[in-house]
């Protein structure tokens, strides 16, 4: 049986997530609220350019949407490429213990 990879492409979601400024910016937008670079940006020794550039890793990735607020950007949050690794994964890990299982059985016989 084959691993089904998700519609996104894989390895540049868990790229974007491998990353601990990127994991705490998406904490920080997992409360659905959207929020600015200066926002975001507040209370961290990360410049607004440093933000920006995770920022956009994530929009690529599909994990945050940009969106114009006056002169300012706001980026929010999207849990549905968090929804398709999270399938992807249960995928894999089913396929191991099916294989797991298999081996048992073969080891018992």
């Amino acid at each position: 049986m084959l691993i089904e990879t998700p519609g996104r492409d894989t390895a540049s979601l868990f790229a974007a997530l491998g990353d601990r400024t990127r994991l705490s910016l998406l904490t920080k937008l997992s409360d659905g609220q959207a929020r600015s670079i200066a926002g975001l940006s507040a209370g961290t020794d990360l410049t607004r350019q440093a933000i920006t550039k995770h920022l956009r890793i994530l929009e690529e990735a599909g994990l945050v949407i940009n969106s114009k607020v006056g002169r300012e950007s706001q980026f929010a949050f999207r849990p549905e490429p968090i929804d398709d690794i999270r399938a992807y994964l249960d995928s894999v890990s089913q396929q191991w213990s099916d294989a797991l299982s298999r081996l048992r059985a073969f080891v018992e016989t």
